[in-house]
């Protein structure tokens, strides 16, 4: 498996890609694939890693830039996409962990994400109360903390419609 940056050529296999991993998830509102394509559009995505084997697009993570209690610095990650075929192999996992080293990297404060404590918690990401997105239970509400460490509401690109 290789992780790689998105190039412009992979615009519509990605889409097709986070469409197809989020068909059948639970928690998911079917936007997804326009998120990452509005995040893009409007130069909001601080990463976007690809994993593929033999040319096969297996995975991609996007990360953005938010605020938290106002203050920048912080990245949120999403979505976190795996191909149907290719879930639980190791995708996900490979690709959460290039995104957090990458964003340390890149001094980000650190990252926050919005999914289940069971499985983000892995890669040090806890629901500690200290960072907040209205309407969302705290306990689905997960950071990990790189560099600083902000108390306060988590504010989001404009593509996420959480504004």
């Amino acid at each position: 498996m290789i992780l790689r940056d998105e190039t412009a050529a992979d615009v519509d296999a990605i889409a097709a890609l986070v469409t197809a991993a989020f068909t059948d998830a639970e928690h998911s509102d079917g936007n997804e694939a326009a998120i990452v394509a509005d995040l893009r559009a409007g130069n909001g995505l601080l990463l976007s890693l690809l994993a593929e084997d033999t040319g096969a697009l297996l995975g991609h993570i996007a990360a953005s830039a938010v605020t938290v209690g106002g203050e920048p610095g912080w990245a949120c990650i999403a979505p976190v996409s795996v191909a149907p075929a290719a879930q639980r192999r190791g995708v996900g996992s490979a690709l959460m962990t290039a995104a957090m080293a990458r964003l340390q990297a890149l001094g980000t404060g650190g990252g926050v994400i919005l999914g289940d404590p069971d499985y983000y918690r892995r890669f040090g990401f806890v629901a500690d109360g200290r960072r907040r997105i209205a309407g969302v239970p705290q306990d689905y509400v997960l950071s990990h903390v790189l560099t600083t460490d902000p108390p306060g509401d988590v504010g989001f690109h404009p593509a996420f419609g959480m504004a």
